[in-house]
């Protein structure tokens, strides 16, 4: 995996070698093995580079074609390249490496169009091509949005970066938050949603590429530099068939679909020329993900799990231990004393904004761990957005089944159940019970975004006093009341791509270590949105064909346990570390600058500390905030890397 930068003067001034230079080591972390640049005029393009095709220097990034007309900034993997290079080489195309950068650069030249050209590609890719014959800069991102492209355009400077701090090293990129102002709504879109989701970011002038979207600049230097910016679709995410206009399938025909698909897709994510390994958590994804590297790989699979002291609820290592013995893994298992605080500028310096996934946590830690001993480790996210696996689908479906049911007696319920002391275990039945009342009680469009937000309407308008813009948001984006195949469908264009990825791209990328998921390859995805909901989610059973699949490969006792997300015992964390917590969040910096309504915060610690509340995902996500707010905004510059 590699980071990629670059800058295109729009007013005709040549590109600084000493910028792009300042850019590439802010991305380090995700090429420590070489990087580069090329400066043609105006336009400059930097690389970072982790090899893992090809680690010779003859494959270094970025990479010039042979004839010398393209130059290429590339970060990701074609896993599909040996097929398109085989092609190519029958019409006479020839190559000077085996590097997947290279086949890019000849698919995109033998294109017709870039979007024909970018379909054709199967990976994860974020990549800068400068065509210098056409005087053209292509920008494109994978179809889901595993590999971060963000750009800034000032009207004058446009540049580009796969992480925000290395953007905010050019001297021509101008530091302001997009979060402050009396008409901004994004600080309550944060709160909302825990993110900021594309094309938002938390810095004016600063937007993310969506996923699937091609981006091309021109500038014609006859015409007084004269230049046109144009971002387009060249892949749209679909809607999942609906059940009744699904075709008829049997389970056994559906079954050996999506087994086929996985075969492929597991087998094409273990192309590498270094060591290559798998997170394994014990559930039912990344188990299936590992079972099937197994019948694929001729080498012994190297299995890695963190597990964290301080409540059981949240341990998994017991069942990752479970699963690489029935599947004959060489495991790596590491149980961790609580660190939240210790890990949250670091974690917040490599995210580059506020976030509020606690996750990121566990995912840093054990892409750490990994890193000790391979280059690559596949994934299993993508899981639960293809084949609906997360249990607030069946909570949604049954809210549904209830909309009888008044919506005042569902509030009402809530609000009896919230005067219960509630405590911050995995599986607590209270907090569970009273986030389904709390739904409930919502209209239909609202009700499943209830029970993912990070806060609700009520906190957002007494931390800001601004109004629910992330629920606007959410809900403008159904027609009527959703169903399962809205709801995989908002996932996989939300949740997966703005939060799940982004963190597993940064915590897998602090260390210097390729993240890949199987599951999110174009043969499982078409596999998965052309089955009828109910073989995804059938009764209370999620993911039920996938089950199914994993039948044929792992324990019965692993496919049928309880759902289990990968987290950290927060909430108790965070109780013995309040101090620090009121340090931060009540401090004169950020009572000066604002941002949030401090007697709110303060009622907020307050329900933690004394066990009414578990606000544990709600303060990390404040934390976050001011992290962010320190580093990236509050500071004279941007430090190069946080130990």
């Amino acid at each position: 995996m590699c980071g990629i930068c670059g800058v295109f003067h729009l007013d005709g001034e040549p590109a600084s070698g000493a910028a792009i230079d300042a850019m590439t080591r802010r991305l380090i972390h995700r090429g420590p093995d070489s990087g580069g640049a090329i400066l043609d005029g105006a336009v400059g393009l930097g690389n970072r580079r982790l090899a893992i095709l090809d680690p010779s220097t003859a494959a270094a990034l970025p990479m010039e074609s042979a004839d010398g007309r393209y130059a290429l900034a590339y970060n990701g993997e074609i896993y599909n390249h040996l097929e398109l290079r085989s092609r190519l080489a029958a019409h006479g195309v020839t190559f000077r490496t085996t590097s997947d950068a290279e086949t890019l650069i000849e698919v995109m030249r033998a294109a017709r169009t870039a979007g024909e050209g970018l379909l054709a590609l199967e990976g994860m890719f974020a990549f800068a091509l400068w065509d210098r014959q056409t005087e053209t800069l292509t920008l494109a991102r994978d179809r889901v949005g595993e590999k971060p492209l963000y750009i800034y355009n000032d009207g004058r400077f446009f540049a580009f970066a796969s992480e925000i701090k290395a953007l905010l090293a050019h001297p021509r990129v101008v530091r302001a938050s997009s979060l402050v102002g009396g008409d901004s709504p994004w600080l309550a879109v944060y709160l909302g949603f825990g993110y900021l989701p594309a094309p938002l970011t938390a810095f004016q002038h600063i937007v993310m590429l969506p996923p699937g979207r091609l981006a091309t600049v021109r500038v014609n230097a006859r015409d007084g530099w004269r230049y046109e910016i144009e971002i387009a679709p060249y892949w749209e995410a679909g809607r999942p068939v609906s059940e009744a206009d699904a075709a008829p399938i049997a389970v056994a025909e559906a079954k050996a679909r999506v087994r086929d698909a996985l075969d492929t897709a597991v087998k094409r994510t273990l192309l590498s020329d270094v060591p290559l390994g798998a997170f394994l958590s014990g559930g039912l994804d990344s188990s299936v993900i590992v079972a099937l590297m197994r019948q694929h790989s001729n080498a012994a699979v190297k299995t890695f799990s963190i597990g964290f002291s301080g409540d059981a609820s949240f341990d998994e290592t017991p069942y990752a231990q479970r699963a690489a013995d029935a599947l004959g893994t060489t495991h790596t298992a590491f149980t961790v004393e609580p660190e939240a605080i210790g890990l949250l500028d670091k974690l917040v310096w490599h995210h580059d904004q506020p976030f509020a996934d606690s996750s990121a946590i566990p995912t840093y830690l054990v892409s750490r761990l990994a890193r000790e001993q391979v280059t690559v480790a596949l994934t299993g996210d993508g899981g639960d957005e293809a084949f609906g696996g997360y249990e607030r689908f069946y909570a949604a479906a049954m809210i549904d089944r209830l909309r009888a049911v008044p919506r005042p007696l569902w509030r009402a319920t809530a609000g009896v159940i919230g005067r219960l002391p509630e405590g911050t275990g995995y599986y607590n039945l209270l907090k569970r019970a009273r986030r389904f009342a709390q739904s409930a009680a919502q209209p239909p469009a609202l009700a499943y975004f209830d029970l993912i937000r990070v806060f609700s309407a009520a906190d957002v308008v007494a931390l800001t006093g601004q109004s629910d813009a992330a629920g606007t948001r959410f809900a403008g984006m159904f027609e009527s009341a959703p169903g399962l195949n809205d709801l995989l469908w908002a996932n996989l264009t939300t949740y997966l791509p703005d939060d799940l990825l982004i963190k597993t791209d940064r915590s897998s990328m602090a260390a210097s270590l390729e993240a890949r998921a199987p599951f999110l390859t174009a043969p499982v995805l078409e596999a998965a949105w052309a089955l009828p909901p109910s073989l995804k989610l059938r009764g209370r059973t999620t993911k039920y064909i996938l089950r199914e699949v994993a039948r044929d490969l792992i324990p019965a006792d692993l496919i049928d346990r309880p759902k289990h997300g990968f987290g950290v015992p927060l909430g108790a964390w965070l109780r013995r570390d309040l101090g620090v917590v009121r340090e931060l969040l009540l401090s004169g910096e950020a009572r000066g600058r604002g941002l949030l309504h401090l007697p709110a915060v303060e009622r907020l610690i307050a329900d933690h500390a004394d066990g009414r509340r578990d606000h544990g995902g709600r303060l990390w996500a404040l934390l976050t905030l001011e992290s962010w707010h320190r580093q990236f905004i509050d500071a004279a510059a941007i430090p190069e890397n946080v130990s």
